[in-house]
C-alpha cells in the first residue's frame, strides 16, 4: 500500500546570493526537500525514500518499512505513534526516533557553526540567570541608551552594532562564571533566593566550593519558604 503523505522539509527558497525570495504578497517562497539519509546498522546510507525502480518512486518509505529495512520484524502491526512512557518499542515512532542515527542528529546550526570551527553552547531561552547571552544583551542595552536619539534608520542600525560590541570580552568571561555559579547552585537543590546569595558570596569560584553548606548553616540562608533545606 503506497504511502498516505510524501514528508518533506518545507524551507525557505534563496537566490543565488544567499537572500530569501518572496512571493507577490510579501511572505517568503518556500520549497520542501527530502530528509537526509539514515544510517543503517552497518553503517552504509538508508534512503527513507523509495528508489527509482521502485512502484512508489519518490514517496516517502514509511517508518514501518525503514525499521523493517534496519532488521526490526514487528513493525508493520505498529501504530505509528502512543503515549506509552518508558517504553522504547511501543510504536514505530518511538523505536525509530530512538534509533542512534535520529538520536544524535545535528541541527544545521551546529553543523554550519563547526564546519567554520565554532562549538555551539545550547542555553536555557531567555534565562537571565543561566544563559550569559542574555546578561551581555543587558550590558549593550545599557549603552544603547546613551545614544543620541534619532528616528533615522542608518543611526539606529549603527547604534545598535556599537552597542554590542562595546561589551568587553572580560566582562562576558565574568557573565560566563557567574552563570555557571548558578547551574551549580541549582543541581545542588538550591532555589532562587539561595542561588543568589552563593552568587555573590563565592565570586571568585564557578561552583560552590566544599564548605558551602557549613557557611549557609552559619549565615542562616533560607530558602523563599523560610526553611533551610539544601
Amino acid at each position: 500500500m503506497p504511502p498516505l503523505k510524501n514528508w518533506g522539509v518545507d524551507i525557505t527558497d534563496v537566490d543565488e546570493n544567499g537572500n530569501p525570495r518572496y512571493k507577490h504578497d510579501g511572505t517568503k517562497l518556500k520549497k520542501t526537500i527530502r530528509m537526509r539519509d539514515g544510517i543503517l546498522p552497518d553503517g552504509t546510507p538508508q534512503s527513507l525514500y523509495f528508489p527509482d525502480s521502485h512502484q512508489n518512486a519518490g514517496l516517502f518509505k514509511g517508518m514501518a518499512v525503514i525499521l523493517e529495512e534496519r532488521g526490526y520484524t514487528q513493525c508493520s502491526d505498529f501504530r505509528d505513534g502512543c503515549a506509552q512512557a518508558n517504553q522504547a518499542d511501543c510504536c514505530c515512532r518511538r523505536m525509530l526516533y530512538n534509533e542512534p542515527d535520529f538520536v544524535n542528529v545535528k541541527s544545521r546550526l551546529e553543523e554550519e557553526c563547526q564546519a567554520r570551527g565554532f562549538l555551539v553552547l545550547f542555553l536555557p531561552k531567555f534565562h537571565c540567570k543561566l544563559n550569559f547571552i542574555e546578561q551581555c544583551w543587558g550590558y549593550s542595552k545599557r549603552i544603547y541608551q546613551k545614544a543620541p536619539p534619532s528616528s533615522k534608520a542608518d543611526d539606529l542600525q549603527a547604534n545598535v552594532e556599537h552597542a554590542l560590541e562595546a561589551v568587553p570580552l572580560h566582562t562576558m568571561r565574568r557573565f560566563a562564571n557567574r552563570a555557571e555559579r548558578f547551574m551549580d547552585a541549582y543541581l545542588h537543590g538550591l532555589d532562587g533566593k539561595q542561588a543568589a546569595w552563593a552568587g555573590k558570596k563565592y565570586k571568585g569560584h564557578r561552583v560552590l566550593p566544599p564548605g558551602w553548606r557549613k557557611d549557609f548553616m552559619d549565615n542562616k540562608v533560607t530558602r523563599y519558604d523560610g526553611t533551610m533545606r539544601f
